[in-house]
C-alpha cells in the first residue's frame, strides 16, 4: 500500500467502549461489496446559459413584450439584460457542442421569468432565477416545442439533457403593508402562529399536516398588487400563506433558510403543500419532454426534510417514466465537505456540485499550490461515501456563472504572466477535471478562452457576436479574437484540448470511473500522481501533473513491479516500466499532464489482506469516522458495517482506496446509543477477510455559540444565539451566563430550530464598562465553549477603518459605504464616483474616520478609486466588506489582502 498521511476532521472519541478481537467473520453476515458506481459517473456535461449562447431565432427577442427594455428586458448593449440567445440557436449549434465531447446538456433554468424587476439595478431575467411560470419556457428562449425540439435532437446523437431547476423561490411579487421589501426578523422575535398561536415550523417539517396560516401569521403582512394576484403558474404559487414572508435574507444562520434572496418570494418548504406541489411541477417536465436531469439551485438554502421527501419521490416517478438514470445534483455553494456531503447522506440525494474541487484546483492550477493539498483534498472524498453514493458521482467545475470564470481567475493569479502561460495553467485545471473523479462540467465560453473581470454578470459573455462594452473590453486566452465577433471556433486550443481529453476518456473509461487512489505529492509544487484502475479489466493508469514551472521528474508507486506502460496523453517516452520497487519514474514537462496505461493486468492477489478497525471517533454533521487498516499493496475494497443497539448489521459504505474509511451518519440516534461496526476487505482476486468488531456510542451534540462574538462589546439587550450539530426539530437549549467571573446563572432556553436564541438585558445589571460576561449553552449532556464579551461604555461617535500600501501612493483611493452603522450625512455625501477620502496619514496608514449614527450595526464597505470597480488596480480585494464598531471601532485592511484586521497586523 502506499504510505499515505491520514487526513481527516477527528473532534474527540465516540465514547468508546472497547476494540473487541473475535474476527466479524464469526457473526453471521459480514458482506463484501463492490464501491458504488450511480448511474452517471462518465458524463461531460457542457452548462450553457441558452440568453448568451446562440440567438437563433431574432423573432423571439422581446418575448413578445414591448419593445422597452424596462419592459421586455431586452437590450442587447447591457449585461444585465437579455442578449438574445435561445433554444434555437443551442440547436444550430449542437455539432459544435457535440465536437467538445459533450455528452450532457446542462441548461440555466428555462422557465418563464418576470422579465424586469425595478428593483434590482434595474435588471431582467434573462439567467432564468425569477421564475413566474413554472410550467412553461421563457418566451424570450422560445417555446415548449422549441425544448421539445431540443431534447429530440441531443437524444439522436446520444446526448442528454439537463434542466437546470429552482425549488425554494420564485420572482419577487409578494411585498408586505408597510414595504416592498424589509430586513429579516428572526423567529425567536416573531414566531409564525396559527390562530394566534405560536408554532415552531420545524415541528411539522417531512409530516403530511401543517398548522393552517394566513395572512397575520407572519412577522410581515404579505400583501399582492392587484395586477399580479394571478401572475404565478400553478395556481398554488399565488397563495402569499406558502411563504416564509420574514424579509430578506443575509445568507447566513437562520435566515439563510429563511429569508428573501434580495426579495425573491421564499417558499415555505417545511409545508407539505409546498413540496408536493414542486414535485408536480417537475415530474411533468420528466414525463412531457423526456428531460433526463436536474441541477438543483440554492439547495443548501432550504430544509432537509424537503429533499428527503423530493429526491426519493422524483426518482421514483423517472424511473417509471422510462429515466433508469435519471441524476440530479444540487448546488451547495461551500467548500466544506462534511457539510457538502450532508446533501448526499442525510438528505439522500445523489449529489452535490464540487464546490470544495473547485477551491482546490484553482489553488494547483492557477495558484501553484503545494500537491500535498490535492493530496489532502482528495483524501477527504470518504465524507461521500455512504451504502448508495459516493463522490465518484460528483460533478466537477472551475468555473461558473456565479463565481466568474477559470480565465479570469488564472489571469487573477498570475498577473503579466503573459497568453502563453495563461492557456497552459487553463488546460491543466482542465487536465486535472478531467482525469480525476467526478463528472466533468464546462463553462460555456471557457472553451473559447473567456475571462471577464469577476463573477455574475461579468462572467455571462455571449458566443455570438456582442454589443456589451464591458464585455468587448474582455481579452480572451490563446485567440486574438473578440467578443465584438461570434466565438465558435473548433480550432481554438482550449476547445482542442477539452475536446482531446473527453476523446482519452471516452476511449479508456477508467480514467472517468475507474478506482482513483492518490500516489505522490510533495508540499511544494510539483507533481501531483494518481492512478485510476478498472475494476474488471484490472488495467491501471498511472496520471501525473506537474503544477510547477519547470519540468519535474518523479518516481510515482504502482500496484506493479516491472511492468511496461504505454504513454496516452502529453509528451514523454512511449513506454516506461515500473522497477523492482513498484515505482513508475515519469518526467512531465512545467504546467502539463502525462497519462500512462499499463501493458496488461494488475497481478491476482494470492489472499486478502489483514484488516482491522479503529475505534470510532465523532466528527462533524452528527457523522462519525470509521477507519480501517489494510496491510499489503493491492486493488482493495473495505466495506463497512453498523449495528444499533444490538440490532442487525446495516452496510454503511464501501471505501475502493486509502485511507480506507467511512464516515457513519447517526444523527437520527439518541446520544448513548450502542452502536458496533465490523468491516471486510476484497481484493482482486476475490478473496475477503474480515475485521475486528469495535464499539462506541453516539456522542453527545456539539453546540456553537454564534452570537455575541468572542471578544466583542454588548450594551442593553443581548442576544445570544446557538447552533446545534447534529439539529434536530427536538432539541431545547439552555443558555447561562457568569458576570465579572461570578457563578453561573440561567438565563433562558429557547426549543425553536435551527438557531437556538435568548435575549439576556444586561441594562438591568447597572455593569460597568469593560466587565466580562460570559455565556455558554448546553443541552443535554452537551456543553458549548465560553463565550467571553465586555460591556461597552457609551455608543461609538466615530470608527476608523486604517489601509495600508506599501507604496504610499494614496492618491483618491477610499471608501464606498453603506449600511445603518453610519452617519446619513456622510452617506448623502458618498457615491461610487465620490468615495470617502482619508482623514490623514499616520505611521504609514492611511486613516478613515467614519461617523457613527449605530455602533451595534455594521459598517459596510468597499475600498476604491473613483468609478474604480477592477480587482486590484483600482478596487481591493475581498468584495464587499464589513465590520461592527462595538466589537472592533478601529479596523485595517491592507493593499491585495481581503482580510480585515481587529489589530494592526505585520507590513513589509
Amino acid at each position: 500500500m502506499v504510505g499515505r498521511r491520514f487526513f481527516g476532521i477527528v473532534a474527540g472519541v465516540l465514547l468508546a467502549t472497547g476494540v473487541v478481537a473475535t474476527p466479524a467473520s464469526a457473526e453471521r453476515g459480514a458482506q463484501a461489496e463492490h464501491s458504488v458506481r450511480g448511474p452517471v459517473t462518465d458524463e461531460n456535461f457542457y452548462f450553457v446559459m441558452a440568453d448568451r449562447f446562440e440567438n437563433g431565432d431574432r423573432a423571439n427577442d422581446l418575448g413578445g413584450l414591448p419593445a422597452d427594455p424596462l419592459v421586455s428586458g431586452f437590450d442587447p448593449t447591457r449585461k444585465g439584460f437579455y442578449n438574445g440567445g435561445d433554444l434555437e440557436g443551442i440547436r444550430d449549434r449542437l455539432d459544435y457542442v457535440q465536437g467538445l465531447g459533450t455528452t450532457s446538456i446542462w441548461l440555466t433554468p428555462s422557465f418563464k421569468n418576470k422579465a424586469v424587476q425595478l428593483e434590482d439595478g434595474p435588471s431582467a431575467g434573462y439567467h432564468g432565477y425569477w421564475i413566474t411560470d413554472f410550467t412553461q419556457i421563457d418566451p424570450h428562449l422560445g417555446t415548449n416545442d422549441d425544448l421539445a425540439a431540443l431534447v429530440k435532437d441531443a437524444h439522436r446523437r446520444g446526448m442528454k439533457v439537463y434542466f437546470d431547476i429552482i425549488t425554494n423561490h420564485t420572482a419577487d411579487v409578494i411585498g408586505y403593508s408597510d414595504a416592498p421589501r424589509k430586513s429579516y426578523t428572526s423567529k425567536d422575535l416573531a414566531p409564525y402562529t396559527s390562530h394566534g398561536v405560536a408554532f415552531d415550523d420545524r415541528d411539522y417539517a417531512g409530516g403530511s399536516s401543517f398548522p393552517a396560516l394566513d395572512t397575520s401569521s407572519f412577522p410581515y403582512t404579505p400583501v399582492l398588487d392587484p395586477a399580479e394576484r394571478n401572475l404565478k403558474v400553478p395556481a398554488w404559487l399565488n397563495d402569499v400563506t406558502l411563504y416564509h414572508n420574514r424579509g430578506d435574507t443575509t445568507f447566513t444562520g437562520e435566515d439563510s433558510q429563511y429569508g428573501d434572496f434580495f426579495g425573491l418570494d421564499d417558499l415555505f418548504t417545511e409545508n407539505p403543500r409546498v413540496v408536493d406541489g414542486m414535485v408536480d411541477v417537475y415530474e411533468k417536465w420528466i414525463a412531457d419532454f423526456g428531460i433526463d436531469g436536474f441541477r438543483i439551485d440554492t439547495m443548501k438554502h432550504v430544509n432537509d426534510e424537503f429533499w428527503q421527501s423530493f429526491g426519493p419521490r422524483i426518482l421514483q416517478f423517472a424511473k417509471k417514466h422510462g429515466k433508469r438514470d435519471f441524476f440530479m445534483f444540487g448546488e451547495v455553494f461551500d467548500t466544506t465537505k462534511s457539510y457538502t456531503s450532508h446533501f448526499t447522506t442525510t438528505d439522500k440525494m445523489q449529489s452535490v456540485l464540487d464546490f470544495p474541487f473547485q477551491a482546490a484546483a484553482r489553488q494547483f492550477a492557477s495558484g501553484g499550490g503545494p500537491t500535498d493539498a490535492l493530496a489532502t483534498f482528495f483524501a477527504d472524498d470518504d465524507w461521500y461515501t455512504d451504502a448508495d453514493s459516493n463522490v465518484y458521482e460528483l460533478p466537477t467545475f472551475l468555473g461558473n456563472h456565479d463565481m466568474g470564470r477559470f480565465g479570469g481567475f488564472v489571469v487573477a493569479d498570475n498577473p503579466g504572466a503573459g497568453d502563453a502561460e495563461w492557456v497552459r495553467r487553463d488546460a491543466l485545471g482542465h487536465e486535472l477535471m478531467y482525469f480525476s473523479r467526478g463528472n466533468p462540467v464546462v463553462y460555456y465560453g471557457d472553451e473559447q478562452g473567456f475571462t471577464g473581470p469577476g463573477g455574475d454578470q461579468d462572467a455571462r459573455q455571449t458566443l455570438f457576436a456582442s454589443q456589451v462594452p464591458e464585455y468587448l473590453d474582455d481579452d480572451l486566452l490563446g485567440t486574438d479574437s473578440t467578443h465584438a465577433v461570434a466565438n465558435f471556433d473548433p480550432r481554438h486550443p482550449l476547445y482542442r484540448t477539452i475536446s482531446s481529453l473527453a476523446g482519452v476518456t471516452a476511449r479508456h473509461p477508467a480514467l472517468r470511473d475507474g478506482v482513483q487512489q492518490s500516489r505522490l505529492s510533495s508540499n511544494g509544487p510539483g507533481i501531483y500522481a494518481f492512478s485510476r484502475t478498472d475494476r474488471s479489466q484490472q488495467r491501471e493508469y498511472v496520471v501525473a501533473l506537474n503544477n510547477s514551472e519547470a519540468p519535474a521528474t518523479a518516481a510515482v508507486p504502482t500496484y506493479t513491479t516491472r511492468q511496461s506502460y504505454s504513454r496516452l496523453y502529453g509528451s514523454g517516452p512511449a513506454k516506461v516500466s515500473s522497477g523492482r520497487d513498484g515505482k513508475l519514474t515519469v518526467s512531465v514537462p512545467p504546467l502539463s499532464t502525462v497519462v500512462y496505461a499499463l501493458d496488461g493486468r494488475v497481478p491476482r492477489s494470492g489472499h486478502a489482506p489483514a484488516v482491522s478497525l479503529a475505534a470510532p471517533v465523532a466528527a462533524q454533521q452528527g457523522r462519525v469516522e470509521v477507519a480501517a487498516s489494510v496491510g499489503g499493496s493491492s486493488l482493495y475494497e473495505v466495506s463497512f458495517e453498523a449495528r444499533v443497539d444490538g440490532g442487525g448489521w446495516t452496510p454503511i459504505g464501501t471505501d475502493d482506496n486509502a485511507p480506507y474509511r467511512v464516515f457513519h451518519d447517526v444523527s437520527p440516534l439518541r446520544p448513548g446509543t450502542p452502536v458496533e461496526y465490523r468491516a471486510v476487505v476484497l481484493d482482486n482476486g476475490n478473496h475477503t477477510r474480515a475485521s475486528n468488531t469495535v464499539r462506541g456510542r453516539v456522542p453527545q451534540p456539539r453546540l456553537t455559540i454564534e452570537t455575541p462574538v468572542e471578544g466583542g462589546g454588548v450594551r442593553g439587550v443581548v442576544q445570544v444565539r446557538a447552533v446545534a450539530d447534529p439539529e434536530k426539530a427536538s432539541n431545547v437549549v439552555s443558555f447561562e451566563r457568569s458576570v465579572a467571573g461570578g457563578q453561573w446563572t440561567t438565563v433562558g432556553r429557547d426549543d425553536t430550530s435551527p438557531a437556538y436564541t435568548v435575549f439576556d438585558d444586561l441594562g438591568a445589571l447597572n455593569l460597568a464598562a469593560g466587565t466580562s460576561v460570559r455565556y455558554r449553552a448546553t443541552l443535554g449532556g452537551a456543553r458549548s465553549e465560553v463565550r467571553t464579551v465586555r460591556y461597552a461604555g457609551p455608543q461609538q461617535e466615530t470608527a476608523e477603518l486604517r489601509y495600508y500600501r506599501p507604496g504610499g501612493d494614496y492618491g483618491q483611493w477610499g471608501l464606498h459605504l453603506w449600511g445603518d452603522a453610519v452617519d446619513p450625512a456622510v452617506l448623502a455625501q458618498v457615491a461610487w464616483d465620490k468615495p470617502w477620502p482619508l482623514a490623514r496619514v499616520e505611521n504609514g496608514w492611511a486613516v478613515y474616520e467614519i461617523p457613527l449614527q449605530d455602533d451595534t450595526k455594521p459598517v459596510n464597505f468597499i475600498m476604491h478609486l473613483p468609478n474604480g470597480d477592477a480587482v486590484p488596480d483600482t478596487r481591493e480585494p475581498g468584495g464587499d466588506r464589513a465590520f461592527l464598531p462595538i466589537d472592533h471601532p478601529t479596523v485595517w485592511i491592507k493593499q491585495g489582502d481581503p482580510t480585515v484586521y481587529s489589530a494592526q497586523p505585520a507590513t513589509p
